[in-house]
């Protein structure tokens, strides 16, 4: 079987499977497996697929045809430019999630923290995906990652190492914001959201291999952020906080910024919509 054969029979599968972008996925699978990067692919398509290459691809697709995302399968996702290892302990990371680092570098950009040293608190911190990103970006920052699950830490201290961060970066065991001393001067979050009785008819790619706890916001989905939005203030006297939010959930999260940050109510709130068009993030100055 050639290699334009393994990629269309893939495809074929995939796409019978009912998953989204069969082609694109049934390409990644194929490189992975052989080993040769997209080019070597498209320049010599008719090359014979080895048998170890095969065996491989043929478990990969097994796992993928069963809903499974690429991401679990290789063990890693691309975010912001950078790969990051996840595991079942972490969220795997979504493009919706680099609004909230434009979000947080653009307020950087404003305050001039390119430069200068600040301290970053990433609530829930899973893969690590958002500080990692920010220290990488902020290369006078220091922050620390904070998450319910040892497991997580243990991946986000791994993705720190991956990429030089880890000597600026501290990762511990809290509980939203409990046990946490500030001050902080830019917070990042991206918390549970989805209603607990929405989970079931999320994709089975989301349902069956994301952490429930990344995933389960209670009863409206907003759970987290009534118990971190009260105590906001006492770790970041004086800074930005960023959240990540659900579609439809922003105007409720700003209203509890409005109740609980005096700067929210008297400057206004900054909102950024992802490239679907959502409002991803809603970001708060906060001045005491």
């Amino acid at each position: 079987m050639s290699l334009r054969e393994a990629t269309q029979r893939s495809a074929r599968a995939l796409a019978a499977a009912g998953v989204e972008d069969a082609a694109r996925d049934a390409r990644r699978l194929v490189e992975v497996a052989t080993g040769l990067g997209a080019a070597a692919l498209l320049a010599a398509p008719e090359a014979p697929i080895d048998p170890a290459a095969s065996r491989k691809l043929a478990e990969m697709l097994r796992r993928r045809c069963a809903r499974e995302p690429v991401s679990r399968i290789l063990g890693e996702r691309e975010f912001y430019g950078r790969t990051f290892a996840v595991t079942p302990a972490t969220l795997d990371p979504r493009p919706d999630s680099e609004t909230l680092i434009e979000t947080a570098l653009k307020i950087a950009d404003k305050e001039g923290w390119r430069t200068r040293p600040i301290r970053i608190l990433d609530v829930g911190t899973g893969s690590g995906c958002l500080l990692v990103t920010l220290l990488a970006e902020l290369p006078q920052a220091t922050g620390l990652g904070g998450d319910i699950n040892a497991e997580a830490l243990a991946v986000a201290a791994d993705n720190g190492r991956r990429h030089g961060v880890m000597t600026r970066m501290q990762t511990d065991m809290y509980d939203g914001l409990n046990g946490i001393d500030g001050p902080f001067d830019l917070l990042v979050c991206n918390p549970p959201y989805i209603a607990s009785g929405e989970i079931s008819a999320l994709s089975p790619e989301v349902r069956d291999h994301d952490p429930r706890s990344a995933l389960d916001g209670g009863a409206d989905g907003l759970d987290v952020y009534r118990r971190i939005i009260p105590a906001l203030t006492r770790v970041v006297p004086r800074g930005w906080a960023v959240f990540e939010v659900g579609a439809g959930q922003a105007a409720t999260v700003a209203q509890l910024l409005r109740d609980y940050v005096p700067a929210a109510a008297q400057a206004g709130l900054h909102f950024r919509r992802d490239l679907g068009g959502h409002t991803r993030c809603v970001a708060t100055e906060i001045q005491l």
